[in-house]
């Protein structure tokens, strides 16, 4: 098994992974590709650093903790909302899209 590796490099994030095999992913309608193993949190991450905005003030919030506990990492997985991106692992073909402001749990189909 192979970890994926994260630090933070002049406020940016950059893989430091030895994994050679990638997986393609569609993250807010734009086609990404990660090391294999890698979490959607982590992705997102190395993308734009911003997984949802909050409720009320629409604030840009990143994930925190990764590992489950803070919720600052829910977006959107193939069309289900309030997803928890530091549990769940990329996979070929997945669509994430960046939830924004209030999202009730159903079918999420625009890209903010």
């Amino acid at each position: 098994m192979s970890y994926q590796i994260l630090v933070a490099v002049d406020s940016m994030f950059k893989s430091i992974s030895e994994c050679s095999e990638l997986v393609e992913f569609s993250l807010n309608g734009k086609l990404v590709q990660v090391p294999k193993g890698t979490n959607v949190a982590a992705a997102v991450l190395l993308e734009s650093a911003v997984c949802r905005t909050t409720v009320v003030s629409n604030t840009a919030r990143g994930p925190f903790c990764m590992m489950g506990v803070c919720f600052d990492c829910l977006v959107s997985i193939d069309g289900l909302a309030n997803q928890q991106g530091c549990q769940t692992l990329v996979e070929p073909g997945m669509e994430v899209i960046v939830q924004r402001g209030a999202v009730e749990a159903e079918r999420v189909d625009d890209y903010g």
